[in-house]
């Protein structure tokens, strides 16, 4: 979890200000660090990266220096550091802004679109999130759950794990009555290597609240995911 003195500044950003902060003071070296060491803690140090790709890229048998290698230690280091921003960041900050409305309907945005890392063989996996919450009388803007979902597939991930980290972050951050999340995605580790089986997709699902005790509204969320 990041630093509660470090959300209200970066959280919005997804730490992008703190990395530039860094990157500044890291490439001049001079004078002492604006940087507090818990700061630097939830830094992506990509001068290690680079050094780490560089060695992955000789260890192949490849030469870093030649011409069409050379830049790809340090473009692998800024990718990282933008696909892997949400590790620096508290999802349950984007929930912190709502409008009580008094509101007991489900509310339901499916068909967003994400992209995350299996942790496994760090490759990536992608495809369409959808959530459903009903309220219990507080709301938020929808693209805050999609704010949600984005912070948490910047990660090493499962995707099992995502779709249970969304709808806890949803239940615990709104307190409302239900939350539902389906995930469905393809994994290139399961589509480029080993069993190499194109197409195929992963569902996964997780149910927090009436959605897991009442079957009812299960079935109306369930029904609204295949409404074209």
């Amino acid at each position: 979890m990041v630093p509660a003195s470090l959300h209200k500044r970066y959280w919005c950003k997804m730490g992008s200000e703190l990395v530039e902060k860094a990157k500044g003071y890291r490439q001049s070296m001079q004078g002492p660090s604006t940087l507090t060491a818990r700061e630097e803690d939830f830094l992506i140090n990509k001068a290690q990266i680079t050094e780490a790709v560089k060695a992955i890229i000789e260890a192949i048998g490849e030469d870093p220096d030649r011409e069409g290698l050379e830049g790809t230690p340090r473009r692998i280091a800024d990718m990282y550091a933008e696909i892997f921003q949400g590790v620096a960041c508290d999802p349950m900050q984007v929930l912190s802004v709502g409008f009580e409305e008094g509101l007991q309907e489900m509310v339901l945005v499916k068909d967003i679109p994400f992209y995350s890392m299996c942790e496994h063989h760090f490759l990536p996996f992608y495809g369409l999130a959808h959530i459903a919450y009903i309220p219990n009388g507080r709301v938020v803007g929808v693209s805050k759950l999609a704010r949600v979902i984005e912070i948490l597939a910047r990660r090493p991930q499962m995707q099992e794990r995502l779709a249970s980290q969304i709808a806890d972050t949803v239940f615990q951050g709104l307190e409302p009555r239900g939350v539902a999340v389906v995930i469905e995605a393809e994994h290139l580790c399961m589509t480029m290597r080993g069993i190499k089986k194109a197409g195929s997709k992963v569902v996964t699902s997780a149910n927090r609240g009436s959605f897991d005790t009442d079957p009812a509204a299960r079935a109306e969320f369930l029904s609204l995911l295949q409404r074209g």
